[in-house]
């Protein structure tokens, strides 16, 4: 079987966990055939993988979204829209859910028309002038025009892309790549799938939100505009998958079919870390770790902070910091000047090193994230025999605290951005030895029993047995456009 798999910012080019996903994805069905669809942020990482490619992998596709620039004009006379065409794009730039068929025919069909082209004719400026006279009547016609076409130019001039020929597309998050995907589905009317380790459009819009980049009457636009682009995945896959319950729930909220909806966890393999022994009993220095990148997103000051406050009831602690540090350059000279600042000794960049190594001498595992999917992180702490204290976002409270699986909680659930309630729920945990242990152990008997790697793959396997062997439910169907709830 070929399978189309559409990632976007991450896989190849990122370490992290929806990569390492992927390359166990692949690796792990060596049966099958990938074709990759990767799209990234900048050119200049076009190459640059952090990944060996499997071998399964039989072609590469790299798209970026600041070469979304073509020269303008055409070479003939270009049609002007259809009403259909004009509706859909109007309903794009509105927020409500367009009819995307007329788009996928216009932008990718077999006369696609150039993107440049379409932002400097009279048929955009109408467009423009359509949200002017309704949703945009208080905002300067300048500004409205210019973010309209910084907003369309990328995933217009996506929809451009060829389509590889496969059994199955499947994307791994909706929003750009997930237009993709509908778009190959559409046209080649072949099974869609997809899986989301994060909520796309919730991730969004709280980026959208916090930005300075964005005027604040421009923001609902740029919402809406980004929930329109789930909601094109939403409709045309035949399954959607997210990794825990309260992600399903956020997707049948934004608008998915419930019925198309299914949960598989993430899984890892529980032997790589059967020879890491259980816990220190006897009392000793107290070392914690933490598996991340150097990124915002991980919140690494609010871990800085919290450990500034640990140092001060536990001198002898300390904290070693697992993983790349060369992401976000700016970043990491932020987090260590801010080390400096509160004079916070014993703390340690490490780079990027294997887990297994290292779990060894942690006496826990933590987390303060401001958003996750299904953290592998967790999983590999609690495959490990040691507990992990973890910020309340994404799966981490379902995986710490389990589901109402009369197992026990494998650490502490804490808020984000609170250095004093991190602190202390360190601390909490890590009074004794045998307290470690004990959680330590409900962890290891919750992955055991929840998320091995040899189930996630079944239940993929068949999820692509299912999709190659039924015709595609969806694209017999007409979408019909309705307002985004």
């Amino acid at each position: 079987m070929k399978i189309c798999l559409i990632v976007e910012g991450c896989y190849p080019y990122v370490v992290g966990g929806v990569s390492a996903w992927v390359q166990m994805l692949i690796r792990q069905m060596p049966e099958h055939q990938f074709l990759l669809v990767s799209i990234g942020a900048q050119s200049k990482q076009r190459g640059q993988f952090r990944y060996e490619i499997p071998s399964n992998v039989t072609e590469l596709r790299e798209y970026f979204l600041d070469e979304a620039i073509e020269p303008a004009g055409s070479a003939g006379p270009v049609l002007p829209p259809t009403e259909a065409q004009r509706q859909a794009l109007l309903d794009l730039v509105r927020g409500t859910a367009p009819d995307w068929p007329p788009l996928f025919e216009l932008f990718g069909g077999s006369h696609p028309r150039p993107v440049q082209d379409f932002l400097m004719s009279a048929d955009f400026l109408d467009l423009v002038r359509g949200v002017a006279e309704t949703t945009g009547r208080n905002v300067p016609f300048k500004d409205l025009f210019w973010t309209l076409r910084s907003m369309l130019l990328p995933a217009l001039e996506l929809l451009r892309c060829p389509v590889p020929e496969a059994d199955v597309y499947h994307t791994v998050a909706t929003g750009y790549a997930g237009l993709l995907g509908a778009k190959f589905s559409y046209f080649t009317r072949k099974p869609f799938l997809v899986t989301e380790h994060g909520i796309y459009t919730r991730e969004r819009e709280e980026e959208i939100l916090k930005a300075d980049w964005v005027p604040g009457y421009f923001k609902p636009t740029w919402i809406g505009y980004f929930r329109a682009l789930s909601q094109a995945a939403y409709r045309q896959a035949a399954t959607i998958v997210s990794l825990f319950r309260g992600a399903r729930e956020l997707q049948i909220g934004l608008g998915a079919d419930e019925g198309k909806c299914q949960v598989i966890p993430n899984g890892i393999d529980i032997d790589r870390f059967a020879a890491i022994p259980p816990l220190d009993p006897a009392p000793h220095p107290l070392h914690i770790g933490a598996v991340l990148r150097i990124v915002p997103i991980k919140d690494v000051k609010t871990m800085i902070y919290s450990f500034h406050r640990i140092k001060s009831v536990r001198p002898d602690a300390t904290l070693d910091l697992i993983g790349p540090y060369d992401e976000d350059p700016d970043y990491y000279e932020e987090c260590k000047e801010l080390i400096q600042r509160l004079d916070c000794r014993d703390i340690r960049f490490v780079g990027r090193a294997d887990v297994t190594r290292w779990l060894p001498g942690l006496d826990l595992v933590i987390l303060t994230s401001i958003s996750e999917g299904q953290p592998f992180v967790l999983l590999e702490a609690m495959a490990a025999h040691r507990p992990v204290v973890a910020t309340n976002v994404g799966a981490c409270r379902e995986i710490i605290e389990g589901a109402d699986d009369g197992l026990g909680p494998a650490g502490r659930v804490v808020p984000v951005m609170s250095p004093a309630a991190i602190a202390e729920g360190i601390l909490s945990i890590s009074r004794s030895p045998a307290q470690l242990r004990a959680l330590a152990e409900n962890g290891y008997r919750r992955v055991v029993r929840f998320y091995r790697d040899k189930d996630f793959l079944a239940a993929y396997r068949a999820l692509y047995r299912e999709a190659a062997g039924n015709p595609h439910r969806e694209v017999t169907q007409p979408w019909q456009a309705s307002a985004l709830g």
